[in-house]
Parts: structure tokens; C-alpha cells; sequence
């Protein structure tokens, strides 16, 4: 994936290497879109805790 995102920001697009990668943006709770749309998941409490402070980001 580093490659991948090495080679979209040469091409000038922002990127973000999360570690973890798709798998935690979705347990955390972040939209994912696919063929069907926009989607999201309830983040899993167990990497995201309900409650905690959030970035914003």
C-alpha cells in the first residue's frame, strides 16, 4: 500500500496511509465507497471507544 500511495501523490491526489488500512477505516466508523454507493458501519468499540475524543479529521 505504501507504493500505492506513493504513486497517487506523485500524480497529485492527498492521501493517507492508515495503518490498518480498509479494515480499521471501517471498523472505526469512516464512510467506504464501493459499486453500491456511499456506506458506513457503527464503529466497532473496540478500536474506535464510543465516547472518546475524535480528531475531526
Amino acid at each position: 500500500m505504501t507504493r500505492a500511495a506513493l504513486a497517487l501523490a506523485t500524480l497529485g491526489y492527498r492521501v493517507k496511509e492508515m495503518i490498518g488500512g480498509i479494515e480499521y477505516r471501517i471498523r472505526e466508523g469512516f464512510p467506504i465507497e464501493g459499486v453500491t454507493g456511499v456506506s458506513r458501519r457503527a464503529a466497532d468499540p473496540l478500536t474506535a471507544p464510543v465516547g472518546s475524543l475524535t480528531c475531526a479529521c
